[in-house]
């Protein structure tokens, strides 16, 4: 059975910056719960960061430029946390490959786990297109990643994974 790593948030666990979960109520999401699909997973606290936590931003670029050494992750004070988000990506990946998961279901707009956009860094609300720190680094190890409004697409890659195999 093909398994699904998820944002901890997602599935109602309190570990956002600001102590909240961004609980999603979906039918397929229920379905996979019920049927031991998800593999929960916050990177940031896995990274080491306590909650609550400042709010920190992508400044110079996105996930992949964190990666590459040419972003940073900083909070709204200024202090530098791209080791903790650096940290928590790779044992996110590390939590994917021992389960065996291909696709992951991320909360979007997240410094760590946004799949289609980021904050600028300025902490002025405005987003920009972009991965963040724990997707580009699944995506670049061949997990599929979706957000939370992409659920449908997620199942039907669920689907052709399961029709073609290991």
């Amino acid at each position: 059975m093909e398994k699904i790593l998820v944002s901890a948030c997602l599935l109602g666990r309190p570990v956002r910056y600001d102590g909240a979960a961004k609980r999603v109520d979906d039918e397929l999401v229920d379905r996979w719960r019920a049927e031991g699909r998800l593999v929960s997973f916050c990177p940031e606290v896995s990274g080491g960061l306590p909650v609550p936590r400042p709010p920190a931003e992508i400044v110079g670029g996105d996930g992949a430029a964190v990666l590459d050494g040419t972003a940073a992750v900083r909070t709204d004070r200024g202090d530098d946390v791209t080791e903790a988000f650096v940290r928590g990506a790779r044992l996110a990946l590390e939590a994917a490959r021992d389960a065996g998961a291909r696709i992951a279901l991320l909360k979007e707009g997240s410094p760590s786990c946004g799949s289609l956009r980021v904050y600028n860094g300025h902490f002025t609300g405005t987003s920009v297109p972009g991965h963040g720190v724990t997707t580009a680094l699944l995506e670049r190890a061949g997990v599929r990643v979706f957000n939370e409004d992409q659920i449908v697409a997620a199942a039907a890659c669920l689907k052709q994974l399961e029709t073609l195999g290991p």
